[in-house]
């Protein structure tokens, strides 16, 4: 079983070119559920011992726990990806993860900031120490751009298309996309970049964001940063990179775009996965009913 899960994990990240941060997720669900049946005392010798109750078992071991519905079935998806791959690859005759059912998943509302919030998180000084220049553009991108914390980090010089206000950034999947920069986001940009330049060239010319160490900034590194840059503006519960890909998202749809076009910018595969930011929206989306539409009763 083991080494069918390696092979496995072998061709999401050479054939299928998942990102690292997608292949460990792979990895640690699929350790999970071996340490599952581990426990159980009936350790598989084979992917063909593995039935549909023990795939059951499993997911009913983890929500008796308490684990998160959202959590629950991207382990799931992990199993059915794996065994669908074991059946094509005629290492199993039938598959045991068809008809898995799922407990139901409660669509949360993302955490994000006003417009009052964000525009005090973008006005900090760029001046002073190179790190507030860096800060400062990494805070633009983020929420000028709406880019994950990973599709941050992995940036390097050679995507920056200042002339074009634009970068060319590599998503989930490794599927790249163009993302339109603002002129806030392209002047901070350009101050970090004559800040960054004269000292890493020659040892670090690759990286768009260095660490104090001179190498490539890390996700945890960019989550320490976001959260002390959120945390001086608003005692918001959630502060991370994701809120403000969340803001970037809402602001959008606030001032009128078009679900389709913010799905684009997200890199989202499917509509759907866009869809969470209407809720958010609704209170721009009543105000024009109201405004609009003549029973909305506000007629003067």
């Amino acid at each position: 079983m083991q080494t069918a899960i390696s092979r496995f994990l072998f061709h999401l990240k050479n054939e299928r070119n998942l990102s690292p941060e997608t292949l460990r997720a792979y990895q640690g669900d699929l350790a999970q559920f071996l340490d599952f049946v581990t426990q159980e005392g009936k350790v598989p010798a084979s992917p063909g011992e593995i039935d549909r109750g023990r795939l059951r078992g499993f997911l009913s071991n983890l929500l008796r726990h308490g684990t998160d519905p959202v959590s629950i079935a991207r382990k799931a998806s992990a199993l059915r990806t794996l065994f669908k791959y074991l059946c094509r690859e005629e290492v199993i005759t039938s598959n045991p993860a068809i008809g898995l059912k799922l407990p139901k998943r409660t669509r949360r509302v993302p955490g994000f900031l006003n417009e009052m919030d964000a525009q005090a998180l973008m006005s900090a000084p760029a001046s002073g120490p190179e790190a507030a220049v860096r800060d400062r553009a990494i805070l633009e991108l983020l929420y000028g751009g709406g880019l994950r914390a990973s599709e941050l980090v992995n940036l390097n010089l050679s995507d920056v298309d200042l002339k074009g206000s634009a970068l060319k950034v590599s998503g989930k999947g490794r599927k790249q996309r163009i993302v339109p920069l603002g002129m806030y986001a392209v002047r901070a940009l350009e101050a970090h970049l004559v800040s960054r330049l004269p000292r890493s060239e020659s040892r670090y010319p690759d990286p768009l964001f260095l660490s104090k160490s001179g190498r490539r900034l890390t996700t945890a590194g960019l989550r320490t940063l976001v959260k002390r840059n959120i945390r001086r503006v608003t005692q918001a519960t959630k502060a991370s990179p994701h809120v403000l890909r969340h803001t970037f998202a809402t602001h959008l749809l606030n001032r009128g775009a078009d679900l389709r076009a913010v799905k684009e910018l997200l890199g989202h595969s499917r509509l759907s996965t866009t869809q969470i930011y209407t809720h958010v929206a609704m209170d721009r989306l009543r105000k024009v009913y109201d405004q609009a539409h003549p029973r909305s009763g506000n007629e003067e």
